[in-house]
This record gives structure tokens, sequence and C-alpha cells, in this order.
């Protein structure tokens, strides 16, 4: 019996998982925030994700519900497991990637490194927080961030006093500002049944808080026996397992410039940081991530070249579609490859990525950032 995923939210991650879909001969259905969405070619149903009675009513048309993003509320996703609907992740671990406060302590029991942090609850906290870190810090506000969102660095409590009292936060998330050397991500795919599976570690870089650029593997980790890479496998394995998180997790990470690995951020769905794995890995994040919630085997995660190089398209061109621009760089660099959201242009926003894999890092890295370029005005 063919099996139908539902996948809440129409961006882009679920517009890359419907070729797969395809090719697993399973069903795909998406409930959009709006008509024109990315994932257009498989919405089923446009409303808003927060009301309970439309996310019901989806659900019930499908086997299992994933999403596109992690903001479907908790009592949305309560009524869902009420309902007996499967839902991967479930909100038990989707909770984690929802508040960045209850993400630092579950991680801080589950003896994760993460940066020196503290819960604070106005000004005077924040300041003394400050004198304690070297005169610097970082504040977060614990929901509703991304992209550089919701994130400030801080050097006084005054700094931070319009946040306080903001929204319905009654406490704010302030960590050490950390010194260090390169970002990195980790993703690991996680079964119901307890099957993992795990991608190379990757270097992302980052412009102005949005992902830039994905180097994979992460430069000095493509070895086997690398400490890094260990390391970071085993931060991720225990985060996976220690919040039962279903599907794809991403975690992102600092190298600091005194060898430490600190987990940044956690996303439990597919990733910007693995966008590559669609031409550079034998089984891509959005293949992975279906086979997960379904419960099925997992794909081989191995790479096809030694290096895969992914640059995001940010803005896009001004002047007419970015289709229009994809003969231009295809003449130019025929082995890139070329993704495109289906999104209006606008400045600093994610339209599409440009992907090169091959077997020496500076040629892989030029042709890819060349080609992204043939989408800059």
């Amino acid at each position: 019996m063919v099996q139908r995923v539902g996948v809440i939210g129409g961006g882009q991650l679920a517009r890359m998982m419907i070729p797969p879909a395809v090719e697993l001969g399973i069903e795909i259905a998406v409930l959009a925030e709006q008509e024109g969405s990315s994932a257009r070619q498989a919405a089923t149903l446009v409303g808003d994700y927060r009301d309970e009675a439309t996310v019901l009513a989806f659900a019930e048309t499908v086997d299992v519900v994933t999403f596109d993003h992690e903001h479907v509320p908790q009592p949305v996703l309560r009524a869902l497991v009420d309902r007996g609907v499967r839902v991967h992740p479930g909100p038990h671990a989707l909770e984690f990637a929802q508040d960045k406060l209850r993400m630092r302590e579950r991680l801080s029991e589950l003896g994760v490194p993460v940066p020196e942090w503290a819960t604070v609850r106005g000004p005077d906290e924040l300041q003394a927080f400050i004198d304690a870190n070297g005169g610097a810090a970082v504040l977060n506000l614990p929901r509703g961030g991304y992209d550089g969102k919701g994130v400030r660095v801080v050097r006084s409590g005054a700094d931070g006093a319009d946040w306080f009292g903001r929204g319905d936060f009654d406490a704010l998330l302030v960590e050490e500002l950390v010194d260090f050397r390169r970002e990195l991500a980790q993703l690991v795919a996680r079964r119901p049944s307890g099957e993992r599976a795990f991608w190379p570690v990757v270097e992302t870089v980052q412009r102005d808080g949005v992902c830039a650029e994905v180097v994979a593997p992460a430069p000095g980790t493509e070895g086997g026996a690398d400490r890094v890479r260990t390391v970071t496998s085993q931060i991720a394995e225990r985060i996976a397992e220690g919040l039962d998180v279903t599907g794809v997790l991403a975690v992102e990470l600092f190298e600091t410039t005194d060898q430490r690995v600190l987990v940044n951020e956690l996303a439990m769905r597919p990733h910007n940081s693995g966008h590559w794995t669609i031409d550079g890995s034998v089984t891509s994040q959005f293949e992975q991530h279906l086979r997960a919630v379904l419960d099925l085997p997992l794909g081989d995660t191995a790479v096809v070249s030694s290096w895969s190089v992914m640059i995001n398209v940010l803005g896009g061109p001004q002047s007419e579609p970015i289709d229009a621009r994809f003969a231009q760089a295809w003449q130019s660099y025929p082995g890139a490859k070329l993704h495109t959201y289906g999104k209006d242009a606008r400045p600093g926003r994610k339209v599409g990525h440009v992907t090169v894999v091959g077997e020496d890092l500076d040629d892989v890295a030029y042709r890819a950032r060349a080609a992204a370029d043939a989408f800059d005005d």
C-alpha cells in the first residue's frame, strides 16, 4: 500500500522532498501557508498551521505528519498526537527546537557541550553575566528567531532592555560570546526503530546571520580518524537519542579557537547545511527524512566525490526571474547543479542554491561561486 506523508509548511524544504518522494513511490501532501508557495506542486491544502482544526483536517488525509519548519504550536502538535496521528518528530522533541532556553537546559542535562549560558529576567542580571564573561555576550529571544533574527551581541544590560517584557517572554537566554575559528554542522537521520545514519560534518559560512556557503566535508575532517569528525557525530547521536528525534536532525556547532566543539543550534528537519547531499551524497537528506519518518531502512550516506560546495543564492536577480539566468550559468558551468525555490527575488531572501562536486576543493569552490554569481545583478 502506498504511504502518504503530510508536510506542514510549503517552503523550499517541502519542495525538495517532492522528487525523492516520487522516486520512492511515496505520495506527498503539503499544508502550505499561502497560494503559490515553493512547494505548490504538492500543496493539497492552504491554511494556517497555527489553527488546530485546519491541521487536524490535513492530518486526516495522510499516514504520517512531518514538517518544513518548527513553528507549529505545541497545543496543535499535542492535539495531533491525541487524535492518534503519527507525528515525526513528535512534540516532545520539537519543544527543544522551538525554545532555546529549554534546549540549553536539556542539552546541559545530557552533558552536551554548549556555550556558557544563563537565564536572565532583566538588565541587572544581564549586566552581571556580561561582567563575568569578558564584557560582551550574546542575547537571544527564546522563540521565533532564525537566520540571525532574535539574536544580538550586547555589551551592557541596557543593550537588551527593550527585549525584556517583550511578547510573552518572561526570561531571555544569554550566552558567552564564543571565540570560534569556524562554524560546523553535523546531520544525522534517525528512524523510530533506532537506526541512525550520519553524513560527514560540514563547514558553514554565514553572512549577516544567514548561511551563504557549505563545504562538505569540513576541510581537515576528511580523514576517517579525525577528532572533530568523531566528536561531532558523537554529539549528534547523543542529542538524537536523548531528545528522541525522528527524521533528520541538524546540529549547528562552533569549533572554538581553543579546540572545543560547542552546540549552537538544532533543527529537527532537513537543513540548509545539508542541501549539498542532493548532488553530493548517495542518499540526500530529503530522501532520508522521508525514509526515517516512515520507519523505512535508511539509505547510504557515502559521498559521491571528495568535495561538495553549496552556495546559497541570496536575493537573486532583481531585474528578471531567477530562471532567466539558468542558461547563462549552464553555458559557463555545465557541471554546476542549479536549484531554484520558485520564489520571487527579494534582497537577502534564499531563492535557490548551486552545488558543484569534484575531486579538487579549490576548483570545486571556484566553479560553485562563479555559477552562483550568474544570479546576481
